[in-house]
C-alpha cells in the first residue's frame, strides 16, 4: 500500500525510479543539478527574490485568512505601517460564522474584515459562503502560483499552486511587502501507482500516507510532490482531498504535476487562463520517495487522538479489543490521566458502534465525497437512535449544485442535516458530541479537546477521521462501523457545474483598489496588542508548566472552539492558554510577569516579586553586576515537541502577552510553531533529549542571551537557580539575520516599527 524509500532517488521521464548508486550508469545528472528538475525547485525557483537558491526569499502571489486570524493580522500590520494590501489578500468567514456565542464580538470581526478589505484594497468573503480553502481553490489558485494563508491547511498543490500555511507574522511580512525566509526545502516524491477501488475516498489515501510518514519524520519541513502514472487515474476532486491532509505529515508544502483534469477543473470554474501543465524533468532528484499503490488502500480510519493513529477498517473490526486497548493506552498519554476513557463499551454483539458521523470542510465538503455519500445513503435511514448525520458542503457554488442535482434531497431523506459551509465541526465550535461519545468525521484533526471536550471540567468525548464514503455507510447500518467497500450499488458520478452568482452578488471584491477614506470599523473586543520590550541582555526565567506528552498540539497550547471568539483580543484570549492541558499556567506566568512590568516602570523586580530575592543573591555568586538595568524576567515552559496542527500564532502570542520569554523543547514539531514563536520575539530553545535538568517551578538564568544571539552563538550555557548555580546547556538552531533582530527587538511589531 505504502513504501518509503529513503535516500536519494532519481525520477526519470515521469515513470522510472532509478536509486543514486545507478545514475552514473545512466548517465543521469549529478544529484543538486537533477533537483533542479523538480516541479518545487520550479517555483520556488521563480518566486524568490535573493539570488541564493539555498537561502530563499520568497514573495507570495496572493494571501488568504479567516475570521479568528486577520483581525490579529490586520491589526500586526497596521501597528507596522500598513498603507495597503500589496497583493490579492482574501478574508473568509467560515471559522466564527455562527455569531452564536461571546454576544456581539464575532459579528464584529467581520465588519472588520469588511471595512479593512475596502480601506487596503482586499477581498472579503461573507459567513457561510465558502470555507477558507474551497474558496482559494475556486477563486485563488493558479498554476505555477504561490498562495500564503494563516491556516495551516492552505495547501492548493493538486491545482497546481504551491501553498503554505504559516502564522500571521509571516502574512504580517508579505502585506508589508516583506519576505518569506527560508532555506531551500528537501522535495520528497509522493509516486502514484493504479488506481483505487470503489469505495475507497481521497481520505483513505491521506490517511494511510501519514500513518506512513508522521512518526518518522519522513517528510518534516518538505515538500511532497505527488508525481508518477497514477495521478492520472484520481479526480481533481480526489486530489484535493489527498492533497490538504498533507499538513498532517508535517510537511511544508506540497505540489502535484497536473494534466487535462486539472485544465478541466479550471475551465469549470471559469478561470481557464490560470492553468499551467506543470511536470518534473526528464531526470529529477528527490531525497526520498513515497510510493503509494492506489489499488492496495483500502478503507482506513485514524483512531484517536492523532491522524496518523491509523488502521484499516477491516483490519479495526478484527482485531477490535485488542486495538482499543492500545488506543485507551495512547489515550492516557494524551489526556495526562487525569479522565477515565474507553471505547470498549461502544462495543455491541462484537461490533463497534458510534454515535456521529460528519462530513465537513475542507476535507470532507467537497462536491464528489458529498455525491457519493449521497449514492451509498439513497433510500436508507440513519435511523431514529442517538445517531447523527450533519454534512457541510465546503462553498454555496457546491450547496446549489448539490440542490439543482437531487443529492441535497437525496441526503435530507435519509435524516441527515445539510448545513452551510462552516468549519466549527474541525475546531470544536459546531457538532460538539454528548460526553462520552464517538464521532467519525471527514475532517482534518482527531486531536484531544478539538472536538470540544473540556477535560478540566470532567467532558469527554473523542473522534476518528475516516472518509465520506465510510462515514455514509456506518450511517446507513445506523453507526456500526462499515468500510464503503461493503457497499454494493453504484455510483452516480454527476458532473459539477460551478456557477459563481451567488459570489457575485455578495463577496466583496476592491480589484486590488484601496480606499484609504473607508473607516475601520472596530468592536469592544477588537483590541491592540500591549507594549513588549526588548530582549535584555540577561534573562531570568521560571519554568511555569512542564508537558511530557511525545507531541504537544497547538489546540492544547491554546485552545480551540469558543475561545475562537477572542482571538482579536490578545489579552483576553491568553487566559486561555494550556487551560485544557495545564490550567494553572496563567496564573503562575501571571506572578512572574508582575517582576517585569516593575522593571519596565523602573522599580526593584524583588520587590515586586519577593522570591526572586534568593534568586538573585544566588546570581550574584558569580554575575555580581545582574540588576534590573540589564536583565528581563518572565516565563517559560517545556514541552518535548510543542507546536504540532494549526497554524494560529495564538500558540506563542498568548504567552508572549503572559510575560513569557521562551519555550524549551527537545524539537518543535512543525516550522509553523517555531516561527510564530521567533516573530514574538520569544527564544526557541533546544535542549538534547534525556534528563532534564530542570523541573517546574525552578528559575533558570540564561546570562548574555542578547549577546549570544547578536554572535550567533552555537552554544548558550544556562543555570538552574536554587542553593548554587547548576549549569546546562541550550541551543536556538538556525536562525536567519531577521529572525535574530526580530527576537533582539522583542517581536515583530518592534521590528517594524523600528
Amino acid at each position: 500500500m505504502i513504501q518509503l524509500l529513503e535516500g536519494g532517488r532519481y525520477l526519470v521521464n515521469g515513470t522510472e525510479l532509478v536509486e543514486s548508486a545507478k545514475a552514473a550508469a545512466q548517465g543521469l545528472p549529478a544529484p543538486e543539478e537533477a533537483a533542479k528538475q523538480t516541479i518545487a525547485y520550479g517555483i520556488l525557483e521563480s518566486h524568490n527574490t535573493s539570488g541564493n537558491m539555498k537561502k530563499l526569499q520568497i514573495k507570495f502571489d496572493k494571501l488568504t485568512s479567516h475570521d479568528i486570524t486577520f483581525v490579529g493580522i490586520i491589526q500586526t500590520a497596521r501597528a507596522s505601517g500598513l498603507e495597503k494590501f500589496p497583493v490579492p489578500y482574501v478574508l473568509t468567514n467560515c471559522h466564527n460564522s455562527l455569531c452564536a456565542v461571546g454576544g456581539t464580538i464575532n459579528e464584529d470581526d467581520h465588519m472588520f474584515g469588511l471595512t479593512c478589505a475596502k480601506k487596503y484594497g482586499g477581498v472579503y468573503v461573507p459567513p457561510h459562503q465558502a470555507v477558507i480553502h474551497q474558496y482559494a481553490r475556486e477563486m485563488l489558485a493558479g498554476g505555477g502560483k504561490m498562495i500564503l494563508g494563516s491556516d495551516s491547511h492552505t495547501r492548493y498543490g493538486a491545482l497546481g499552486t504551491m501553498a503554505m500555511g504559516e502564522g500571521g507574522p509571516e502574512l504580517v511580512k508579505q502585506l508589508l511587502s516583506k519576505t518569506y525566509d527560508i532555506n531551500m526545502p528537501g522535495v520528497v516524491a509522493v509516486y502514484m501507482t493504479g488506481t483505487p477501488i470503489p469505495g475507497v475516498g481521497p481520505q483513505d489515501v491521506a490517511l494511510a500516507i501519514i500513518g506512513a510518514v508522521f512518526k518518522n519524520g519522513f517528510v518534516k519541513n518538505k515538500v511532497m510532490e505527488f508525481v508518477g502514472p497514477g495521478v492520472s487515474n484520481l479526480s481533481a476532486d480526489f486530489r484535493i482531498g489527498v492533497d490538504v491532509m498533507t499538513t498532517e505529515t508535517t510537511c511544508l508544502s506540497s505540489i502535484w504535476r497536473t494534466d487535462e483534469k486539472i485544465e478541466e477543473f479550471y475551465a469549470a470554474h471559469g478561470r481557464s487562463e490560470e492553468y499551467k501543465e506543470l511536470n518534473p524533468g526528464a531526470a529529477a532528484y528527490y531525497d526520498g520517495v513515497i510510493v503509494v499503490e492506489l489499488d492496495k488502500v483500502r478503507p482506513m480510519i485514524a483512531m484517536p487522538f492523532h491522524p496518523s493513529n491509523t488502521y484499516t477498517i477491516d483490519e479495526l473490526n478484527a482485531n477490535l479489543m485488542d486495538i482499543l486497548d492500545d488506543v485507551e493506552k495512547k489515550a492516557q498519554v494524551s489526556l495526562d490521566g487525569k479522565i477515565d476513557f474507553t471505547l470498549k463499551d461502544k462495543v455491541h454483539d462484537g461490533k463497534l458502534y458510534v454515535d456521529q458521523g460528519i462530513i465537513a470542510g475542507c476535507a470532507g465538503g467537497g462536491f464528489e465525497n458529498i455525491c457519493a455519500a449521497a449514492d451509498i445513503l439513497k433510500g436508507a435511514s440513519i435511523g431514529d437512535g442517538a445517531f447523527t448525520l450533519s454534512v457541510y458542503p465546503a462553498s454555496t457554488p457546491i450547496y446549489m449544485e448539490l440542490a439543482k442535482n437531487g443529492a441535497l434531497a437525496s441526503l435530507i431523506g435519509t435524516g441527515a442535516i445539510v448545513k452551510t459551509a462552516f468549519c466549527g465541526p474541525c475546531f470544536g465550535a459546531g457538532d460538539t458530541p454528548a460526553n462520552n461519545a464517538f464521532s467519525i468525521r471527514h475532517s482534518t484533526r482527531n486531536f484531544p479537546n478539538r472536538e470540544g471536550s473540556k477535560i478540566q471540567n470532567g467532558q469527554i468525548s473523542s473522534v476518528a477521521l475516516m472518509d465520506a464514503r465510510s462515514i455514509a455507510a456506518t450511517a446507513a447500518n445506523k453507526g456500526c462501523l462499515t468500510p464503503a467497500t461493503e457497499f454494493e450499488g453504484t455510483y452516480t458520478n454527476p458532473k459539477y457545474y460551478f456557477d459563481k452568482t451567488i459570489y457575485e452578488n455578495r463577496v466583496f471584491d476592491s480589484k486590488g483598489v484601496a480606499d484609504p477614506s473607508v473607516e475601520i470599523q472596530f468592536g469592544p473586543n477588537i483590541k491592540d496588542w500591549p507594549e513588549m520590550p526588548a530582549l535584555a541582555d540577561n534573562l531570568i526565567l521560571k519554568v511555569v508548566s512542564e508537558i511530557h506528552d511525545p507531541v504537544t498540539t497547538t489546540d492544547e497550547l491554546i485552545p480551540s472552539g469558543e475561545t475562537s471568539s477572542y482571538r482579536s483580543n490578545p489579552l483576553g484570549l491568553a487566559e486561555f492558554t494550556l487551560s485544557r492541558k495545564d490550567p494553572a499556567y496563567v496564573g503562575r506566568a501571571k506572578e512572574v510577569q508582575v517582576a517585569q512590568k516593575a522593571i519596565q516602570e523602573g522599580n526593584c523586580p524583588a520587590e515586586a516579586l519577593p522570591e526572586l530575592k534568593p534568586v538573585f543573591k544566588t546570581i550574584h555568586t558569580k554575575y555580581p553586576e545582574v540588576d534590573k538595568t540589564n536583565v528581563g524576567i518572565g516565563s517559560t515552559i517545556f514541552a518535548v515537541k510543542p507546536g504540532d496542527g494549526s497554524a494560529r500564532e495564538q500558540a506563542a502570542s498568548c504567552q508572549k502577552v503572559l510575560g513569557g520569554w521562551a519555550n524549551i523543547a527537545n524539537e518543535y514539531a512543525t516550522k509553523r510553531y517555531r516561527s510564530n514563536l521567533i516573530n514574538w520575539g520569544m527564544l526557541p530553545f533546544l535542549i538534547p533529549e534525556g534528563e532534564l535538568p530542570f523541573t517546574n517551578g525552578d528559575y533558570l538564568f540564561v546570562p548574555d542571551i542578547r549577546k549570544a544571539v547578536e554572535e550567533k552563538w552555537d552554544t548558550i550555557t544556562a543555570y538552574v537557580v536554587g542553593d548554587e548555580l547548576k549549569s546546562f546547556e541550550m541551543k536556538l538552531g538556525d536562525l536567519t539575520d531577521d529572525e535574530r533582530t526580530i527576537i533582539l527587538k522583542g517581536c515583530l511589531i518592534n521590528y517594524y516599527r523600528g
